[in-house]
């Protein structure tokens, strides 16, 4: 095999790729890229069995042939070459020797053939929805997946899709996101889960386009088409949360005020939270606005914001990281906060509508019985 292709796109689509790379594991093929040099041009791929990328990219192919090279070094090797073009030429034992301008180097490369092959959708459920709609979505979602649970189908975002709508939750056993959104869909409902993984990587590449994202979603996998690559992604399997069940169906005390002023006082007031005793923020709900309060170990913290508080005075403790990360994705001016009591969980929600909906459950404060 033999082949050169400009150094800097094939660093680019590497240094992507080899996120699906394994780092640690006992099949040493899918620690690499597998490069596939066709007509005039490069098919790439990564792949660590739960979740695959690939991509094509333009090349000057003198031999056909294919490697499978370690996806880290070969990325490091491509990261600051001195020359624009790279020329990259693999023998039978499977060594390849790059050479960029004045440098040199050699990789020993793996038999090819040893590399797993990607699974397939076939006859799968087509869904369309754009590049900006799907990157706020994850956004608004995965920062409330599980990290650790007994259940692994909470370590994944559900999608659910019907109606022309589709709905993405995520759950953590503290709190839940929901972010909705009409799309153009009348097939059958759609109901999966797809590893935060997989979303996180995806999350990273998505831009502000208007672009068309293209999934094709099977029993077991789900492929998506995303600005030249193309996303392969086992589904994960189990009895997701009924979360519809935990989301209140009154609220006592409705709280409208401005994001951005809540979001920097609840910011002011973590400063002295000590990360190894989690005390809570205190939100003081009554006529005249929201005290927001702490005391740490180093010290105490209370200021007064002005907000349009209607129904019963509350007082509620929180999470200041739960807080944080809910209301660092709202993008609105203004937010609903709608509580019932000081052990029963918030919900942020928009002013008007419910494009996304964020559940908190509360701390217990010391002073309560």
């Amino acid at each position: 095999m033999k082949f050169v292709c400009d150094s800097t796109q094939l660093y680019e689509a590497c240094q992507i790729l080899q996120r699906a790379a394994s780092v640690k594991t006992t099949i040493e093929a899918v620690e690499g890229i597998l490069i596939v040099a066709g007509d005039n041009s490069l098919k790439l791929t990564g792949y660590d069995l739960e979740m695959g990328i690939t991509t094509t990219i333009d090349a000057f192919v003198e031999q056909k042939g294919k490697i499978l090279l370690k996806a880290s070094t070969f990325t490091e090797i491509l990261r600051k070459l001195p020359s624009e073009k790279v020329s990259v030429e693999s023998d039978a034992r499977n060594i390849a020797k790059i050479t960029s301008g004045e440098f040199k180097s050699s990789l020993i490369g793996r038999d090819p053939d040893e590399y797993p092959e990607l699974p397939a959708v076939v006859g799968g459920y087509a869904v369309s929805i754009k590049e900006t709609v799907f990157k706020d979505m994850i956004r608004k979602t995965i920062f409330s997946v599980a990290v650790k649970d007994t259940k692994i189908v909470h370590t994944g975002v559900r999608f659910e899709i019907e109606n022309n709508n589709i709905r993405m939750i995520a759950v953590d056993g503290v709190r839940l996101a929901i972010r909705n959104e009409p799309i153009a869909y009348d097939g059958d409902p759609l109901t999966f889960v797809v590893p935060a993984k997989t979303l996180s990587e995806i999350l990273k590449i998505l831009g502000d386009g208007d672009e068309r994202i293209e999934m094709s979603v099977g029993n077991k996998h789900i492929i998506m088409d995303i600005g030249g690559y193309r996303f392969v992604s086992r589904l994960l399997e189990g009895e997701f949360l009924n979360y519809r069940g935990a989301i209140p169906s009154v609220c006592k005390t409705q709280v409208r005020v401005k994001t951005e002023m809540l979001l920097d006082s609840v910011e002011r007031t973590s400063n002295i939270i000590n990360d190894k005793i989690k005390n809570p923020v205190k939100c003081s709900f009554n006529s005249s606005g929201i005290n927001v309060s702490a005391v740490g170990a180093i010290g105490n913290t209370e200021e007064k914001i002005s907000a349009e508080i209607t129904g019963d005075e509350c007082v509620i403790g929180f999470n200041n990281k739960y807080v944080i990360d809910a209301l660092r994705v709202c993008d609105c001016d203004e937010v609903n906060l709608l509580l019932n009591g000081p052990i029963a969980p918030i919900l942020i929600k928009p002013i008007e509508g419910d494009d996304f909906i964020f559940l908190i459950l509360p701390v217990r404060l010391k002073n309560e019985n």
